[in-house]
């Protein structure tokens, strides 16, 4: 598991290869990740955007933003946690994600950057 900590909000990330989603002889490797963020910090915050890089090792990097996560703009008030589940195609063994999410404090409406930490998307058995 990977984990970040800014300004209060942790992310972890867990994530695995998908067998049952590849087509290994057509160069496409699919992995899964669950995120889970917590909000630790004293103030309701709300998550408005993604920002993130995807690293393939035979391809050119990606850069995906959009609004939200899986659809929805949660609101964590504090100690409340909040799960999502998605996944990422690439076309080699290799390759990660990093980022972050753009939350906002709902007392204040200051909007601030909370760092997605790099998780590696390896084939099984590709390190060895």
């Amino acid at each position: 598991m990977c984990t970040a900590i800014t300004e209060g909000i942790q992310i972890n990330v867990k994530n695995r290869f998908s067998k049952e989603y590849s087509n290994i002889n057509h160069n496409q490797y699919f992995f899964e990740y669950t995120i889970e963020i917590e909000n630790k910090s004293r103030h309701t915050v709300q998550l408005l955007r993604r920002d993130w890089y995807i690293f393939d090792s035979l391809n050119v990097p990606k850069f995906v933003a959009g609004d939200g996560v899986v659809g929805q703009q949660p609101i964590l008030q504090p100690g409340e946690v909040y799960a999502y589940s998605s996944g990422c195609e690439l076309t080699s063994e290799i390759g990660y994600m990093t980022g972050h999410y753009t939350f906002k404090n709902l007392q204040s409406g200051n909007e601030f950057p909370v760092l997605i930490p790099r998780f590696d998307l390896y084939f099984p058995g590709i390190l060895n």
